[in-house]
């Protein structure tokens, strides 16, 4: 065997070893995750806005320092208005880490606010894949949905937010507004 070829094996041994001793920390990710969401569905609303915050801080944690100054520069940006450069950042951030659910629900904020809602959907559409909990992004769907007139569709991601997070008070309002664009009865 070549020298090319020992590099190889070590390389893979090295991936290997990395993907094996993360396996572990992922399954208690998850299980951690699951547990707050449980407790989020039957919280008061004080200990709802503790338990949400608890599930945004996991849902921000990509598992990578790097990833993790990408997402809170992406964040900054956003926050400062330069909404070009944080689609630089969360785009960067998606290209090294595709499974971050996080990463794709900000960049669909960043195309939102640019008025790209083509490219703000399908990023919606992918953190919904990757964690259709996410409360957040439904809710964004439904602000997505309500702005290009698709009124009932966003009454019913609203609905579906609320499921998840009964005490959003954000979602809260804007399904009191579709109802009323709806003609609906005041909640």
């Amino acid at each position: 065997m070549g020298a090319a070829g020992l590099n190889l094996n070590r390389i893979v041994a090295a991936v290997l070893a990395i993907v094996m001793f993360s396996l572990p920390v992922a399954a208690a990710d998850a299980a951690r995750l699951d547990d707050l969401f449980a407790q989020l569905s039957e919280a008061d609303p004080a200990q709802a806005r503790r338990v949400a915050a608890d599930i945004e801080l996991e849902l921000a944690k990509s598992g990578s320092p790097a990833m993790d100054l990408l997402l809170r520069r992406g964040e900054d940006a956003l926050e400062a208005g330069d909404v070009g450069m944080a689609i630089e950042h969360l785009s960067a951030l998606i290209d090294h880490a595709p499974g971050f659910a996080e990463a794709w629900h900000l960049r669909s904020v960043g195309y939102f606010q640019q008025g790209r809602y083509g490219l703000a959907l399908a990023d919606i559409e992918r953190a919904l894949a990757l964690e259709p909990r996410h409360y957040n992004a439904i809710y964004g769907l439904g602000v997505l949905l309500e702005e290009t007139g698709q009124t009932d569709l966003a009454k019913a991601a609203f609905l579906r937010a609320l499921t998840i997070h009964p005490h959003h008070e954000e979602v809260t309002s804007a399904l009191e507004r579709v109802e009323r664009a709806l003609g609906g009865k005041d909640l």
